[in-house]
């Protein structure tokens, strides 16, 4: 890592009896330190009949525990200046912070009460409903996040857990009550699911000790193993349009399945995105359609390999009548990639890019902790770091061109979400 490089410091991990992993990494960036806690508990672990209890489980954690009353457990990180924050993404549920070294012992304490004890009061789980319903509404007015829905149950089939809302529907939502989150804590957030990282200045035995303190007493089974099946391979172009009266333009999103984090193609598709949709200020789409034709507010691509097989998806916001044209370039885009390859710039200037922008993975203490969850989970080990440039030395134009080669225009997913004048 950049903070190793300097200092000679390497992360040091350490796995519990329990099943739960404990990373630390010591810095001294600053007189404090972060501690995330993620388990493997996200929306894929969602009840099929009830999408969405993983997001209110991320809402309600901390509103009180068997020890400590949400009262309490306020007054103290306040006390402290310490902002806990729950996030729900596809696979994870995580709790971090930032604190003083100082304070670090006695916040520790309390992030992994707030983890393994809550009670989910009755009395809070109303406003989170809310709060949801609220955010549920906000992205159906939303014609980027439609575009985005709709392109992924395309891609992958409604019933696929990554076609699915996170946030839920507002019938599911509405039905959840205090014993589905109880459940699902109890289902998902165990032990053999936890990797806890810490970062910053704290001596990695010290903070080890006192992690392994806090959760030696946590006995459970190990979580039931959930694999992610790969959606249904669809040759055939699909596309669909979402009315929105009144909106101001159209949202666009473009996209493919692609392959697992895991599969030893994944540089060649990191740096094939890169060339398409990243680079610079938007890679190849953003030159021709943004700033060529004049277009588009935005164009680029995101690539998003994971435990299954992620997606690769061009979005675009563009005023309703070039909707049309938006798609044409896009399509030649993604056609002339595949059938030419990267020139061999690109391919250089990519790669010095992507080899360049580690560092600033790894400039601060919460992005230090990402990347060593992002290694835990895929089991890329704690030299990842220094092996990453090399890994990405080694991808050649022809791979970089065989990776492009597998998007095929003709099978496209695409979903226009806009005024109603463009869905016809």
């Amino acid at each position: 890592m950049a903070i190793e490089l300097r200092r000679g410091l390497s992360p040091v991990r350490e796995a519990l009896a329990n099943g739960a992993v404990l990373l630390v990494q010591q810095t001294a960036m600053a007189p404090a330190v972060t501690i995330e806690c993620a388990f493997d508990a996200g929306s894929l672990f969602d009840p099929a009949a009830l999408p969405g209890v993983s997001q209110l489980v991320g809402r309600v954690l901390d509103r009180g525990t068997v020890r400590r009353s949400a009262n309490a457990i306020s007054d103290a990180l306040d006390d402290r200046g310490v902002a806990l924050r729950v996030t729900t993404t596809r696979h994870r549920l995580s709790i971090s912070c930032t604190c003083l070294t100082d304070d670090f012992p006695d916040v520790l304490a309390i992030l992994l009460d707030v983890a393994r004890w809550p009670i989910f009061p009755e009395s809070e789980l109303e406003q989170p409903r809310a709060e949801t319903v609220t955010a549920l509404r906000q992205d159906d007015d939303n014609p980027a996040v439609r575009a985005l829905d709709a392109v992924a149950a395309l891609i992958y089939g409604p019933d696929h857990p990554y076609a699915r809302k996170a946030k839920g529907t507002f019938a599911a939502v509405e039905r959840i009550r205090r014993d589905d989150l109880l459940a699902f804590h109890a289902a998902w957030v165990r032990p053999s699911c936890l990797t806890l990282a810490i970062v910053g200045d704290v001596e990695p035995a010290m903070a080890i000790a006192l992690a392994a303190a806090e959760l030696e007493d946590w006995t459970a089974a190990p979580a039931e193993h959930v694999p992610v099946t790969p959606p249904a391979p669809i040759a055939t172009r699909r596309v669909v349009r979402i009315a929105m009266p009144g909106k101001p333009q159209s949202d666009i999103a473009y996209g493919f399945n692609t392959i697992r984090r895991l599969d030893p193609r994944y540089y060649a598709y990191w740096m094939m995105n890169n060339v398409l949709g990243q680079f610079g200020l938007g890679g190849r789409l953003a030159d021709n359609i943004r700033e060529r034709q004049g277009m588009a507010y935005y164009a680029y691509s995101t690539f998003d390999a994971s435990v299954g097989e992620g997606p690769l998806i061009v979005r675009a916001g563009v005023d309703p009548a070039h909707v049309e044209r938006t798609i044409e370039a896009i399509d030649r885009e993604v056609q002339t990639l595949a059938a030419e390859g990267p020139t061999a710039a690109e391919v250089s200037e990519t790669r010095e890019y992507l080899v360049g922008s580690i560092p600033r993975l790894l400039e601060n203490n919460p992005g230090i902790a990402a990347f060593l969850l992002t290694t835990e989970q895929y089991g890329l080990g704690l030299d990842y770091d220094r092996r990453l440039p090399a890994l990405l030395r080694a991808v050649t134009a022809d791979e970089i061109h065989a990776a492009a080669d597998a998007l095929d225009p003709a099978a496209a997913a695409i979903a226009v979400a806009g005024p109603v004048d463009d869905a016809r």
